[in-house]
């Protein structure tokens, strides 16, 4: 990727970029096996995917659907993503699909930190 001209990112080792002086960018995400490819430079795109189909054994499978787990549905005004199939298959594969919810007697809005607050004197409890 790095001879094709794209940075690798510090923050991720597996996410390749490039940004252009016109405000075009490509971004590569590498995970495993899968290799998702997105961008607002559609010819630097078509030049990335030849270079990749000349050094890997790749396939173009169109828009992205599903990577890690995360649905995502693509439309004129963005991207929406939903972890909701994934979530769903947790819950099958630990047999827990048929559960039934409980109120939680936490408030789910409240921030914790760690030195805030009573200590609990009995942890067995």
């Amino acid at each position: 990727m790095l001879t094709f001209g794209l940075k690798q990112s510090e923050a991720d080792y597996s996410v390749f970029y490039c940004h252009t002086s016109s405000r075009k960018c490509v971004y590569l995400t590498i995970y495993v096996d899968d290799i998702v490819i997105t961008r607002n430079d559609i010819t630097r795109i078509a030049r990335l995917e030849k270079h990749l189909f000349r050094y890997f054994l790749t396939k173009d499978l169109g828009y992205l659907k599903y990577f890690l787990g995360i649905k995502v549905a693509q439309s004129i005004e963005g991207a929406t993503i939903s972890r909701r199939k994934y979530a769903l298959d947790i819950l099958e594969e630990t047999n827990l699909k048929s559960g039934k919810p409980t109120d939680s007697p936490m408030d789910s809005n409240q921030n914790l930190m760690r030195d805030q607050g009573e200590l609990f004197l009995d942890t067995e409890i």
